[in-house]
């Protein structure tokens, strides 16, 4: 469904930032359909900060242009940010204060008074389940709550695109759970644009209704979760060497056999993609034995998003998250 602004709720065309010699985004482009949940997907380090800052209006790029909302970021950053609610990685609560006057608090910042702006309040206490907590100092909460009362603070002033920067880190699994469900809400029955960053895999292909995976500051792959999925042949086959293995002699023999594709190896472990899983571990295991090379342990599975970011990076997400830009 379009927004007041149209069918595009986010426009990003050729982004480029750097820090001295450290290139962040290295023209970066998307848009992000209105009132979609939209997946900026991942490592530490691949530019996904950088962009929301540009977003949101706190950073310029060094060139490229951008539109929230209908409005540009370098020449409308006013009217962006009463558009936009934005949910950073760390906590902007108060600690020493109680939920509700964090909430009347952002309420004020945004021009919020008298009873409508505790009317608000009082409906986001009771939709993420705060009320009970409400007159509670914040620094009692769980971590759950805290991030319920950051997203809370986010939509007082009922912005029409809600920026979500990794909003489930640290979290335990059933308030990730609840983030979740959470998040489905908004954009489901509110029509809210949602743009989330996240380096879970499994939280993008959860949550995002199309996906944008970025690598060092550039695009890699986009679409939905399925159709990137889709575009894999067959399964995915993970061999763990054992320490005293030979890699070289292993990888050989692997690219070797008949039905494999697309093998890589990162440290001990071999990936490839087979045609059917379940009839080729039997045969990977038998070439290995073969040439005496000692197995740890061989998993295979249905395609997915770390499959995806191999195959256009050339390295897994996991690798990929260990160096930071």
């Amino acid at each position: 469904m379009p927004g007041p602004f149209g069918e595009s709720a986010i426009k990003a065309d050729t982004l480029v930032k750097t820090y001295g010699e450290v290139t962040a985004l290295a023209g970066l482009s998307f848009t992000v359909p209105a009132g979609s949940v939209f997946g900026l997907l991942g490592p530490n380090g691949a530019g996904k900060s950088t962009t929301m800052k540009i977003l949101t209006t706190l950073s310029r790029p060094d060139s490229g242009t951008a539109t929230v909302a209908g409005h540009d970021v370098l020449r409308e950053p006013n009217e962006v940010r009463r558009a936009i609610g934005v949910v950073t990685q760390r906590s902007g609560t108060d600690p020493q204060a109680t939920g509700r006057e964090n909430l009347l608090l952002a309420g004020r910042i945004h021009g919020m008074r008298g009873t409508a702006a505790r009317s608000r309040v009082d409906e986001l206490l009771e939709r993420f389940d705060l009320t009970s907590a409400a007159d509670r100092v914040v620094r009692t909460y769980s971590g759950g709550m805290q991030r319920k009362l950051d997203v809370a603070m986010g939509l007082v002033h009922g912005p029409v695109v809600l920026f979500l920067d990794e909003p489930t880190t640290g979290l335990d699994p059933q308030a990730r759970a609840d983030m979740w469900a959470e998040i489905a809400r908004l954009s489901a029955q509110e029509r809210l644009t949602v743009l989330l960053t996240t380096h879970y895999l499994e939280e993008a292909d959860h949550l995002a209704e199309r996906l944008l995976i970025v690598d060092r500051g550039t695009a890699v792959a986009s679409g939905t979760p399925d159709q990137l999925k889709s575009e894999l042949r067959g399964d995915a086959v993970v061999i763990d060497l054992a320490p005293e293995a030979d890699l070289g002699l292993a990888e050989r023999a692997v690219e070797a056999m008949s039905g494999t594709h697309e093998v890589t190896v990162e440290g001990r472990t071999i990936r490839s993609r087979v045609d059917n899983g379940a009839s080729a571990v039997p045969a990977v295991l038998a070439v290995l034995e073969r040439e005496a090379v000692p197995v740890a342990a061989v998993t295979v599975a249905r395609p997915a998003l770390d499959d995806v970011y191999l195959r256009h990076t050339g390295r897994s997400f996991a690798i990929a998250g260990e160096v930071r830009v």
